[in-house]
């Protein structure tokens, strides 16, 4: 039986007093109540226009519609993320176009984007892989430079920083996560950011089904009708009530978890040399969001080795993305498939390790002495 979960999400605060209230107010369908005061956090943290979504996919689905990207066009994407990275866009038509990540951050390389960038290209999607964030400097310019929208997924990255910059405020767009598995969870749920003021009309209007509803709730209309294309993006009120009771922790769960990542680097550090283990890397202009913590073995063997052991002591850790340039969807849409080395091997080795804001003093010291006793050879051996 496991003891120590890889996560385990929990409440924070007001979470079920929010809940309840917004069952009293008598609205708990979409832009109520709880929607705005979540969004005004996220506003006033981001500097930029927020509307919260069903998820983060829908929040990605929304970028591409906003992009208005269609057949023809091309998005080039990091290989090693989640589906829902590229699936927005190649629900719209586009062909992905997938480039290697850097060995040190595991963030796309932004010289892989130099070389592949045509004609064609739409955009560049960029992944600020757990909460550290890509070179944006070179990646924006590179943007600027070619006429093409850079949009962050920015699922990992909310409260993490660039430069000072907080992550998610570099791109025309970028979105946000509030799955179970993130800093801030209402279980579902996601946001887009719009950097961009002049997408912001059109997208409440694609995100409330393709009608200008919002401006009919404002009172800026008497009537509401069918303006454009869109769908039921919009997170219910009662979700945006877990969300704030969340998100109003939001210094207390950043510095927790800046706590247990920084234990976990402390701890590991001498095994971690000594076993030929690769700990994360962050750049000295970056401020991480403390969204995970891994490792990276030395050998494929070793990642399962390491799994194999930590679950037989009850404790869960696992992989990480697939590449998706060597996935079977990719080779369905036969789109352009180039060599992505660095992804392709850091898949095979890397291992994520629990970590989550309730994760406790004990349960980090059992996991970091079970690593500290794992030699790699012995365990791949035994194995």
């Amino acid at each position: 039986m496991i003891k120590i979960p890889f996560n385990r999400p929990v409440p924070l605060g007001r979470e079920l007093e929010y809940a309840a209230d917004a069952f009293q107010r008598g609205h708990i369908s979409g832009d109520g109540h709880y929607t705005r005061r979540a969004t005004e956090i996220l506003e006033q943290e981001l500097g930029a226009r927020v509307l919260l979504t069903t998820s983060c996919t829908h929040a990605l689905e929304l970028a591409a519609l906003l992009l208005n990207v269609m057949p023809g066009d091309e998005i080039i994407v990091p290989a090693f993320t989640f589906t829902s990275t590229i699936n927005a866009f190649v629900l719209r038509g586009a062909s992905p176009v997938f480039v290697d990540i850097r060995p040190d951050t595991l963030n796309v390389d932004e010289r892989e984007v130099a070389r592949v960038i045509t004609r064609k290209t739409k955009a560049i999607v960029v992944v600020h892989y757990a909460g550290i964030a890509c070179e944006m400097d070179s990646l924006v310019a590179l943007a600027e430079r070619h006429g093409v929208a850079l949009i962050e997924d920015n699922a990992h990255g909310l409260f993490g920083r660039y430069k000072g910059k907080p992550l998610g405020t570099f791109g025309r767009l970028s979105t946000l996560s509030f799955h179970e598995t993130k800093n801030f969870t209402c279980g579902e749920g996601g946001a887009l950011v719009i950097n961009d003021p002049t997408l912001y009309d059109r997208a409440e209007i694609l995100r409330e089904k393709g009608t200008d509803r919002s401006r009919f709730f404002r009172g800026e209309t008497d009537k509401y009708g069918w303006v454009d294309i869109g769908s039921s993006y919009v997170l219910s009120d009662m979700l945006a009530a877990v969300l704030l009771a969340q998100l109003e922790k939001r210094d207390e769960v950043q510095a927790r978890r800046r706590e247990l990542w920084n234990r976990y680097l402390t701890g590991l550090r001498d095994w971690a040399a000594a076993t030929h283990v690769k700990l994360p890397t962050v750049p000295d202009n970056v401020e991480p969001a403390y969204h995970l913590f891994h490792l990276v073995m030395p050998s494929a063997q070793a990642q399962q080795a390491l799994i194999r052991t930590l679950r037989h002591h009850g404790i869960y850790a696992v992989f990480h993305y697939l590449p998706l340039n060597r996935s079977a969807m990719a080779l369905t849409l036969g789109a352009d498939v180039y060599s992505c080395p660095v992804a392709e091997d850091t898949s095979e080795r890397l291992v994520r390790l629990p970590f989550f804001t309730r994760l406790n003093d004990t349960e980090l010291s059992t996991v970091v002495d079970v690593l500290c006793r794992f030699a790699v050879e012995a365990e791949i051996a035994h194995g």
